[in-house]
């Protein structure tokens, strides 16, 4: 059970309608519960969301780099909402079942394909520590550019402040959805 209400349709002021209908409106097609969250501070929801779809959709990395960079980053908090929703993306985009299983498990997956493995480890080490080495950073501007390594960073830090906004709030994976073990 979450640790505040949820905003329903119903429930909804005028400015917070407005957010939820321009979300429904772009490339989500729905609302996820960390804008639902966002919603009780109208104007957070609204930029927030936006970077999401941005960070999300419109980057030069890709579906299935993003998805990996955002399994990196629901593994390491322990976020099961984000963990839930983008398995699944990640298997759409397709990401093997045993990268997914491998980052669960929080063992680095074997990754053949060296894009992969520069995402990967470049995702991976950013959210543990706040940094990344020269090599690893050479080796996803490489893989990936410039670009996309700028776009990766921002896509990392959205979805940190995903997993931080459904942790502190107890939002709780959709029913049925796929698990993540704890820590």
């Amino acid at each position: 059970m979450p640790r505040l209400v949820l905003p329903t349709l119903e429930t909804m002021k005028p400015d917070q309608r407005a957010v939820y209908a321009k979300t429904v409106a772009g490339r989500r097609g729905s609302v996820p519960a960390n804008v639902l969250v966002w919603l009780h501070s109208p104007d957070l929801a609204a930029r927030a969301q936006k970077l999401g779809e941005l960070v999300r959709y419109e980057t030069t990395l890709g579906p299935r780099w993003s998805e990996l960079a955002i399994l990196v980053v629901a593994r390491h908090w322990t976020c099961h909402y984000e963990w839930a929703v983008h398995r699944i993306e990640a298997d759409r985009a397709g990401v093997p079942d045993d990268v997914v299983e491998a980052i669960a498990e929080r063992r680095e997956p074997t990754l053949e394909d060296e894009t992969d493995l520069a995402v990967f480890r470049f995702a991976s080490t950013l959210v543990e520590s706040g940094r990344v080495p020269e090599e690893v950073y050479r080796a996803a501007v490489l893989a990936v550019g410039q670009k996309a390594v700028v776009e990766l960073v921002a896509l990392v830090g959205y979805y940190t402040m995903v997993a931080f906004t459904l942790n502190a709030f107890e939002v709780p994976p959709p029913a049925g959805s796929p698990g993540l073990a704890a820590p």
